[in-house]
């Protein structure tokens, strides 16, 4: 199977394909990957992997460490994920095409990535200034009786948004059709759930969509009987999450 090595930028939380994630960039490490990435042409794809991290750490020590107080933090490419950092990540990752990325006048950036792929995570080379991946491509199969579980899910995801909305029954896609395509369907409701990280990323690395819908509509009936006995709560945009911050 043909591999390819990208940049790769780890996070504490999941990114789906077809879903829009922003990213306010202000560690050397990450900050380097975008000026590479701001190399590439306007008219080419700016790629590079995000991984939900295991172990770790999203941000590097920034002050003397314990219990030794005049230690000096590491500030390298692998700084928070220990000596072998391909252990610190959960193995499958999403790869993300950078949309925007604005630098502010203080080198910090502003990033807007789209997640496109899976992919499974197969070493990490931490030798440069920020980290890379040598990665392969996931596919994405079907599995059996998808579309009718798709149908199933989209049910039961109006009554979880419903239940989330309160009593003001404020719609979680603002107004938006949702999609009938199952393997859209499956990415968008992992991404749109409150759930935890390693839920979003067991719904990441399903072995096919049938089995993500699956286990998508378990989850959903479960959280909905929850929520029917709490208070409204806050509602959030589909395709995106809150700004992640490097």
């Amino acid at each position: 199977m043909t591999t390819v090595r990208l940049p790769l930028f780890p996070l504490n939380t999941v990114l789906f394909p077809g879903l829009v994630l922003p990213l306010s960039v202000f560690e050397e490490r990450y900050r380097a990957m975008m000026r590479e990435l701001l190399k590439t042409p306007e008219d080419e794809p700016r790629r590079f992997a995000v991984v939900a991290i295991r172990d770790g750490h999203e941000v590097a020590p920034s002050v003397p460490g314990m219990p030794d107080p005049t230690a000096v933090p590491d500030q390298g490419p692998a700084a928070g994920f220990g000596t072998d950092p391909l252990r610190a990540f959960h193995k499958v990752a999403c790869v993300a095409d950078a949309a925007t990325i604005r630098e502010r006048a203080d080198g910090t950036f502003e990033v807007l990535a789209t997640g496109t792929t899976r992919v499974r995570l197969l070493s990490v080379d931490s030798s440069g200034p920020y980290l890379t991946a040598e990665l392969e491509p996931v596919a994405e199969d079907p599995g059996e009786e998808a579309g009718a579980l798709a149908e199933g899910v989209l049910r039961a995801f109006r009554q979880y948004q419903k239940r989330l909305a309160g009593a003001r029954e404020r719609s979680l896609t603002t107004g938006a059709d949702l999609p009938d395509e199952p393997g859209v369907v499956s990415y968008l409701v992992a991404a749109a759930m409150m759930l935890d990280t390693p839920t979003k990323q067991r719904l990441l690395q399903a072995p096919d969509t049938a089995s993500r819908l699956r286990d998508e509509l378990k989850l959903l009936r479960r959280e909905t009987a929850i929520i029917r006995n709490l208070p409204s709560l806050p509602s959030s945009d589909l395709t995106r999450g809150p700004t992640s911050l490097n």
